[in-house]
């Protein structure tokens, strides 16, 4: 019977188990052009979204200078007279830049409230139907409404809510006087935030349905076995999983806030009034463009860039402190 060694002692295994393991591979950062070469063919994909960004976003932040001259376009920016901060106290104090402002946010807030919402839960809705067929024809509905034109959406409102439209004529008919909602200021943020919803509520759903397809399936299955009916899976299953996306887009709208749709309100400022329908984007028109009055439009634009920057930037942050990743997170995290 043969003998068997005596093991050995325990500082000799771990040095022997040491040497006899494979070397670690040490780490190392790869350079700035390493990385574009092994991501040459992404970033190739990527330039024409690059040069668009570039050409129509980047490049005219330039134009910017004109907020602080007295621009006059035979004279170009080089030659145009520099006022320093006088477009802006003349903005300020003009009582219409403020109420326009005031209702710039009121027709923003309500907007917030009640059309971004609706894709949310439209989605939540299409993604319960059983037959792909019926959703795929009920997607295609609410999309189309996306790409009809500000004119002939205000036409077919005005059509069914004007003073001589449908709905007047129905009230008529039943012995009630005729309201004009197309006309009436106390009703034109709701009137704006309903032609919204028409239109765009189906668009605004496509990244919905995306992030609920990110969902894994096994966590539906997983509740369902843990007694979790309909109501609950979608409490703490369906939500969660679309959080992150859906904070992104509440982030990004807020950096919109001050920008509620210029071709859509300048077609019915009129009908309301410039006390109610003067948004910012018409100020800047009206007293701007129509006014020869380049600096004063520049400084408005300006002051609407910094304070939807401002609003990002905070509103990711406070994400960030909620535990979401919001547009953006920095490299230390």
């Amino acid at each position: 019977m043969a003998e068997t060694a005596p093991p050995l002692p325990l500082n000799k295994r771990r040095r022997k188990s040491e040497a006899s393991s494979p070397p670690t591979v040490a780490r190392h950062r790869l350079s700035l052009w390493q990385r574009i070469k092994r991501d040459k063919v992404m970033l190739l994909l990527t330039l024409p979204g690059l040069l668009y960004f570039v050409v129509f976003h980047y490049i005219p932040l330039f134009g910017y200078m004109v907020a602080f001259q007295d621009y006059q376009p035979y004279l170009g920016y080089m030659h145009s007279a520099w006022t320093g901060l006088a477009n802006f106290t003349g903005a300020f104090a003009d009582p219409a830049f403020w109420s326009a402002t005031e209702n710039t946010v009121e027709i923003a807030f309500v907007q917030l409230v009640l059309f971004f919402p609706v894709p949310i839960a439209l989605a939540l809705l299409l993604n319960s139907v059983v037959s792909d067929r019926l959703r795929r024809f009920i997607q295609s509905v609410v999309y189309l409404p996306h790409f009809i034109g500000w004119v002939i959406i205000v036409s077919i409102f005005q059509q069914v809510l004007g003073g001589a439209g449908l709905l007047p004529g129905l009230l008529a008919d039943v012995g009630l006087p005729r309201y004009d909602m197309m006309s009436d200021p106390n009703t034109f943020p709701l009137l704006i935030a309903l032609q919204s919803i028409w239109k765009d509520a189906g668009w605004g759903t496509i990244i919905i349905l995306a992030a609920l397809l990110g969902i894994d399936k096994q966590q539906y299955e997983a509740a369902a076995i843990d007694g979790a009916g309909r109501l609950r899976r979608l409490w703490h299953v369906t939500l969660p999983g679309i959080a992150p996306v859906v904070i992104l887009l509440l982030i990004l709208n807020l950096g919109q806030i001050l920008s509620v749709g210029f071709e859509q309100i300048l077609l019915q400022r009129d009908a309301v009034g410039p006390g109610s329908g003067e948004v910012l984007d018409t100020y800047v028109y009206y007293h701007g463009i129509k006014d020869n009055q380049w600096g004063i439009s520049a400084a408005v634009g300006l002051v609407k860039a910094v304070v939807g920057t401002v609003l990002v930037l905070g509103a990711n942050k406070f994400a960030h402190r909620l535990g979401h990743e919001g547009v953006y997170r920095g490299a230390d995290s």
